[in-house]
């Protein structure tokens, strides 16, 4: 099963994705805000959503799984 990590430690301020939705290497999936800048997650493969495992408003760390993938 492949899965998104979160690149850095970060507040979840958008979520792009949900449940259902096909996603393509390389697409934004969330953003987190860290020391006022918003940086976007990146897929780093393609497939199907399966679970977002973050909210707007969580605290995540890097390394963090934030989305799953079938």
């Amino acid at each position: 099963m492949k899965q998104v990590a979160a690149n850095m430690a970060g507040t979840v301020i958008n979520v792009l994705v949900q449940p259902g939705d096909e996603i393509t290497e390389g697409q934004d999936v969330l953003v987190l805000e860290s020391m006022k800048m918003e940086v976007p997650v990146q897929a780093q493969a393609s497939g199907k959503v399966v679970e977002v495992k973050a909210n707007i408003g969580d605290f995540v760390n890097d390394g963090d799984i934030i989305v799953v993938l079938e």
